[in-house]
Parts: C-alpha cells; sequence; structure tokens
C-alpha cells in the first residue's frame, strides 16, 4: 500500500520547534480522530484560528486523511461564520476559546468543536488529541484548503477542488513541486518564513508545500517589519511569501534599521493576491537584489503566471507569462481572441491542477467557464512577448492588502439601513494598502452622525476590514438602465493610473 507522504521541515512558532516527526504524529493522529467523529476522505473540517502549530496538524491531517480544510478568517462575525459553516458543509470545527470570547453573537453550529485552550476537557483541543491514536485508515488521495472567495452576489463561494486520482498522484506531485519551486521559490532544504495569514488562500498553499519541502518553516502570527528582518537573520532564511502591503512598510523604516541585518540569505521572495505597484517594486529590487517575484493567482485558477525581478524591471506592471503549461488567453465579450495590446476579459487554465466547482452553486462555476478557461472578470492585455497585464476589472472586487473584499456584500448590509436609499462601494486608490474602501451612499440623513451610525452598523455585521474608511453622501451617477455607473465612479477616483488593480 502507498504510504502518505510525510513533512520533511522543522516548524518554528513563537519560540516552539515542532520537529517533522512530531508534525506528522499530531497530523496522523487529528486524522484519525476526525475518523472516529465520522469524517470521510472528502468531507470538510472548518477551522477558524489564528497562526499557529495546529494549522499545521490540520495541514498533515488533511493530507493523511483525505480532508479538507475550510480555513475561516478570523476576523469575520459570528453572522459571517455560521453562513460558511453551513454552505460548506462542514463536518467539525477546530477554533480557540480566545476567539469565539471576541464573538459578539455565538455559532449556532452544532458540529462537534474542538478548542484550542478550553477549560473543559471534553472541548480542549491538546487533550483531545493526546487520547487519539494514529491513523489506521486506508490511503487516500491528500487534499488541502477549500477556499471561501467573496461572491459578486455578496455571498462567498466555496472552491471545492476534486481529488486526484490516486494512480496519477506521483506524476502530479512531482507537476506540482516544479509549479511551487518556480512561483514560491520552494524546494528540499529551504528555510522560510511565512507572516501572512494561513486564512489566506495563497498563504496557505505556500505553508502547505513548506512543510513538505522545507528544512525550516518560521511561522509569524502576524508581520512586523523589524520582527521579519531580525528573523531573516537569525535563521538565515531563503525563502519568504510576502503581499505588497509588507514591501511598503519594511521600506517605511528608517534606512539605519534596514541596514542593521544581514538579508543576504534571502534569494526568492513570493508574492501574490494582490499586484505590487511598479515604483515600490523597484525599490526593493534596488535594496535586497533580484529576490522579488509575483505570480497572478486565484483560489480558482491556482498559479498562472510568473514574473522575476529582471522581467518586472524590463516590463513594469506586468504580471508576467505562463507558468509551466498554463494557458492565458485574452477574449471579447463574445468569446474572440483579442490581439496583442488590446484589453479583454481574461481567461485562464493551470492544467497542473485538478479541476474545480464551487460548493452547492455548479451554475456560477459554468457562467465563468468557456471551452475548459475561467475568467473572474480580470481586464488584462498580453503584449507581442506573451506578457500579462492586467489593467482594471470587470467585477467590483477590490483588493486591500492582499485581502480581497466584493463590495456587493458591504452594500447589501448598508441597504438595510433605513437611511440609505442607495448605495455604492468602491476600491480607491491607497499608498500603504494599494486600494481602500469608500463608501457613496444617498441619503436623505446626510451628514457626519450618520456616517458614524453606518459604520457602526457594519461593525455588527461584518469584520472590520470591511467596512469602508471613508464615507461620502452624494447623487450617484446611473448607466441608461438605471444601475449605478460603477466605472464612471472609479474613474474619478483612477484616473489614467497604469494599473487600477
Amino acid at each position: 500500500m502507498m504510504q502518505a507522504p510525510q513533512p520533511l521541515s522543522a516548524l518554528l512558532f513563537q519560540g516552539t520547534e515542532t520537529n517533522a516527526r512530531q508534525q506528522h504524529s499530531r497530523g496522523s493522529r487529528l486524522a484519525q480522530g476526525l475518523r472516529a467523529m465520522g469524517l470521510q476522505a472528502g468531507d470538510v473540517v472548518a477551522v477558524h484560528l489564528r497562526n499557529g502549530l495546529e494549522y499545521a496538524d490540520v495541514v498533515h491531517a488533511c493530507r493523511i486523511g483525505g480532508m479538507s480544510y475550510c480555513p475561516l478568517n478570523w476576523h469575520f462575525t459570528a453572522p459571517e461564520i455560521n453562513f460558511i459553516l453551513r454552505d460548506s458543509g462542514a463536518k467539525a470545527l477546530i477554533t480557540s476559546q480566545s476567539l469565539l470570547d471576541g464573538l459578539q453573537q455565538p455559532l449556532d453550529a452544532t458540529i462537534p468543536r474542538l478548542v484550542v485552550g478550553a477549560g473543559s476537557e471534553e472541548l480542549d483541543y491538546e487533550r483531545w488529541l493526546a487520547r487519539q491514536q494514529p491513523y489506521d485508515g486506508p490511503f487516500v488521495s491528500p487534499r488541502g484548503h477549500m477556499a471561501y472567495t467573496s461572491g459578486t452576489t455578496g455571498r462567498p463561494k466555496g472552491v471545492v477542488r476534486f481529488a486526484v486520482p490516486v494512480e496519477e498522484l506521483p506524476a502530479r506531485q512531482a507537476l506540482n513541486r516544479q509549479l511551487v519551486e518556480t512561483a514560491y521559490g520552494l524546494r528540499e532544504g529551504a528555510r522560510t518564513l511565512l507572516a501572512a495569514p494561513i486564512y489566506h488562500s495563497a498563504p496557505s498553499l505556500y505553508f502547505q508545500n513548506a512543510l513538505m519541502l522545507s528544512e525550516l518553516v518560521v511561522l509569524e502570527q502576524r508581520f512586523d517589519p523589524e520582527a521579519f528582518l531580525r528573523l531573516v537573520q537569525e535563521h538565515r532564511i531563503d525563502t519568504a511569501y510576502m503581499v505588497p502591503i509588507m514591501y511598503v512598510r519594511l521600506l517605511r523604516l528608517p534606512r539605519e534599521v534596514r541596514e542593521r541585518y544581514d538579508l543576504s540569505s534571502l534569494r526568492f521572495i513570493a508574492s501574490t493576491g494582490s499586484p505590487c505597484a511598479p515604483d515600490i517594486k523597484k525599490a526593493m529590487i534596488e535594496w535586497l537584489g533580484p529576490v522579488i517575484n509575483e505570480t497572478y493567482a486565484s483560489s480558482e485558477a491556482g498559479l498562472v503566471t510568473f514574473i522575476d525581478a529582471h522581467d518586472a524591471l524590463a516590463h513594469p506592471g506586468s504580471a508576467g507569462r505562463p507558468l509551466l503549461d498554463a494557458q492565458v488567453r485574452i477574449l471579447d465579450r463574445e468569446g474572440a481572441p483579442l490581439p496583442a495590446g488590446e484589453v479583454g476579459l481574461i481567461y485562464v487554465r493551470q492544467p497542473a491542477y485538478a479541476d474545480f466547482s464551487y460548493q452547492g452553486n455548479e451554475e456560477a462555476r459554468r457562467k465563468i467557464d468557456r471551452d475548459g478557461l475561467v475568467t473572474l472578470g480580470d481586464m488584462g492585455y498580453l503584449d507581442d512577448e506573451g506578457f500579462l497585464y492586467v489593467c482594471d476589472r470587470d467585477s467590483d472586487l477590490v483588493i486591500s492588502g492582499g485581502v480581497n473584499i466584493y463590495p456587493a456584500e458591504i452594500e447589501n448590509e448598508l441597504l438595510k439601513h433605513p437611511s440609505v436609499s442607495d448605495c455604492a462601494v468602491l476600491g480607491v486608490p491607497d499608498a500603504e494598502y494599494g486600494e481602500s474602501l469608500l463608501a457613496l451612499v444617498e441619503s436623505p440623513d446626510a451628514g457626519p452622525a450618520l456616517a458614524g451610525e453606518l459604520k457602526a452598523w457594519l461593525r455588527q455585521r461584518l469584520a472590520a476590514y470591511k467596512v469602508p474608511r471613508s464615507m461620502e453622501f452624494r447623487t450617484l451617477p446611473r448607466d441608461d438602465n438605471g444601475k449605478i455607473a460603477k466605472r464612471r465612479l472609479r474613474d474619478q477616483f483612477w484616473g489614467a493610473q497604469q494599473r487600477k488593480v
């Protein structure tokens, strides 16, 4: 019988190091414990945790037992969590007492809970895990995270990746290793650093692969710019995952602080999730050398394009060329291909990944498909050399500090307020976050008092990062069909900026 692959890395978190053998043991016991709860291959376990050693347990358990883990953003409110728990069909929840205590309302899910730091022995994760036996079930195809992407209808959609047939695993895993080495710089013996939250798709994918390939994985609960430099020096980190907002915060450190640390071990910094402004990328390359790399990717399509530091300087603003055998096409509204330099909808396919669907929403999956390629509404063009440029977004998605936010969800909550006649939420330029949220509201009660009331209204219903930083009251422009003319509104703020994402 084939054996599930075992981790290679040591994992260091807040001064506690767990070696590869210990990680495998904990993951094996978690897989068996979940199996004893009734979970089988293909079932979902929801994970509501901050970064920590327990996330490694989950990754290994899902690899061993074939379950998928559904990461829950720990900023979410109870209603947001309840929706995903129901929609995902999760059969167990792993969370922490501190996060449960921070919720303003209790969770209404009746599925079994394992609680890190719970006072009750029956619920306490560590005590429960210690009682479990090693996994003794059948060899199954490993699974990873089940990401939820914010939906244009205001409700997020769960991306369900189909399992790879067991007989195809060796070839598919070899291809995956080639892909993550190119896009993320991960390879056997790497010394990696992750300070981004694992509930996001890209850090989750990075973490899964880092645990299986690296010599050492240093995991942080949050990003601190000087601490990042210190950890690179202390542990001779050669590979790290970052998002552009982290670059901005590093560059804001005083020069004497940046020069205090030996960063010569760095050979590869991977970035995806939000585009990096050309001037920020150029400044990072001038400081650290040609170690900055960017990937255009999504939960649905996976890692699609790649651009290294040399090409980024020669093609500023580009998201790179297709990774391995990935396909990238630019099509018009009718599906006809467009020539180089002409902007259209970006359709992509990465054959290194198994296909996917949306949880309980196959119709939504079909809507984004054309001849086996998918689009998420991004607009862009290919140049004569095949470099992709992402110019705008056909959908309303906002990427703020690497976090995907769909305004429809926020607009739906604003419209429930009795003083709001209509509204539009936009992403507007932000020097630090790339984009920040602006709410434009039509109301007969317009004024500062209402702005404060609406923000408080949203904080009770949505995660704090979804509450617009700014709010303006105005009459909203409309298209001939009566819909709010969002593109005209966006153009007021973005103007002729090269990259509007």
